[in-house]
C-alpha cells in the first residue's frame, strides 16, 4: 500500500483469511520476515493524459494508494480516486474538504489519508455506508466521466485494481469513453516469480491470443488485451 525506499520500509494492508495470514498476523514488531519483491509490471501513466482516475474496489484498495501517492509527490498530476466496498472500508471514512465537479450529491466520503496528500478521493457502496455512492464504484466512475468536456476527456486515463467483474466494468467504461485504462490483475500465485504458470490469464497480443503470467508479465495490462 505503500512504501519509501530513502527511509526502508514498506507498509501492507492485508485482510485475515487463511493460514498464512493468520501466521502473518501473529507476529509481532521486531520479528524477521522473508519477503522476494517488488516484482512484474506496474502501472505506467502517461504525461499526456494528466487526470488519471483511479479505481480501486475492496482488495483493490491499496494498490490505488501506492500510486496517488506517488502522483501526489511528483506533481502535475491531477488523480481522482473511486474506492469501492460491500464491506466496512479499511479505514475510517471521514467528509471530503475537496470539491470535485461532476460527483453526485450527497456523495461525500472520503479516505483521510488522500486528502493529507491533496488528492481527492470519493467512496461508493452498495450496502449503505454514510456518506458514500450508492452503488458500484464504476457506476460512480461513469457519472464523473458524464460530466466532463471533451477537452477534459482527452487528459483522461484510467487505472483500476480489484475483482474480475470490476475490471471488466471499467474497461467498458474505458470503452464507451474512449479512453486508455490498465486494470491490475488479481490471480492466485504459487511461486510468483514466473516458473510454474498457475497464474497464466489468456491476453490479446499483435501476434495473436497468448496466455500471459500475472505474476511477471503483469499484473497490470492494458486493460483492452484483456477484457
Amino acid at each position: 500500500m505503500r512504501a519509501n525506499a530513502a527511509a526502508g520500509w514498506i507498509e501492507l494492508l492485508y485482510k485475515v483469511v487463511g493460514p498464512g495470514l493468520h501466521a502473518l498476523a501473529a507476529r509481532k514488531a521486531g520479528d524477521e520476515l522473508s519477503l522476494l519483491g517488488p516484482i512484474g509490471r506496474p502501472f505506467a501513466v502517461h504525461a499526456e493524459r494528466p487526470r488519471v482516475l483511479l479505481l480501486g474496489g475492496g482488495v483493490g484498495i491499496p494498490p490505488m494508494v501506492f500510486l496517488a501517492e506517488r502522483l501526489a509527490a511528483q506533481g502535475g498530476w491531477k488523480p481522482l480516486v473511486l474506492m469501492g466496498s460491500e464491506v466496512p472500508f479499511p479505514f475510517r471514512p471521514r467528509p471530503s474538504a475537496i470539491i470535485v465537479p461532476g460527483i453526485p450529491a450527497g456523495c461525500i466520503a472520503c479516505l483521510p489519508l488522500l486528502e493529507e496528500w491533496g488528492v481527492p478521493c470519493r467512496l461508493a457502496s452498495c450496502a449503505d455506508f454514510p456518506g458514500c455512492f450508492s452503488g458500484f464504484v464504476t457506476e460512480l466512475a461513469a457519472a464523473w466521466l458524464e460530466s466532463l468536456t471533451p477537452a477534459e476527456l482527452a487528459q483522461v486515463e484510467i487505472c483500476a485494481c480489484g475483482p474480475t467483474a470490476m475490471l471488466a466494468a471499467s474497461t467498458q467504461l474505458a470503452r464507451r469513453y474512449q479512453l486508455p485504462c490498465q486494470v491490475s490483475l488479481e490471480e492466485f500465485m504459487a511461486c510468483a516469480v514466473g516458473g510454474c504458470a498457475g497464474c497464466t490469464v489468456l491476453v490479446r497480443t499483435g501476434a495473436g491470443a497468448a496466455m500471459k503470467r500475472v505474476c511477471v508479465d503483469g499484473p497490470v495490462f492494458d486493460a483492452y488485451t484483456v477484457f
